[in-house]
């Protein structure tokens, strides 16, 4: 017998297969890449108005300090938004297209979720 953790796993017969993702129907996944990117596009508008705004009460509350506060400042906000729009929105590809489901995870198998 071969051990090892690829060749331990718990036997799968009479285990259900995996269905195959929606994402692999290329008209399907033309649609909900479609969705994705007009979630990015409204997000990269709100991150513009967020950036804006930031760097105004910025301006507000400290007049002018230097171009390099600013331009981190902007930077900062535009990057920490974008970053959590564009994983979030990657979350809810793959869970709203069944995608999620299509896995095999031989060891969830395994456990008893009452244990």
């Amino acid at each position: 017998m071969v051990t090892g953790f690829p060749f331990n796993a718990p036997e799968t017969e009479g285990a259900p297969l995996p269905q195959p993702s929606r994402l692999d129907d290329p008209l399907y996944a033309s649609a909900a890449w479609a969705r994705y990117w007009r979630l990015m596009r409204g997000m990269a508008v709100f991150t513009l108005a967020c950036v804006g705004i930031a760097l105004g009460i910025l301006f507000y509350l400290h007049g002018f300090v230097s171009i390099h506060m600013y331009i981190a400042t902007a930077a900062g906000v535009a990057f920490a938004l974008m970053l959590m729009a564009g994983l979030m929105g990657l979350v809810f590809l793959s869970s709203g297209s069944g995608h999620d489901e299509s896995i095999d995870d031989p060891i969830s198998r395994t456990i008893n979720p009452d244990e």
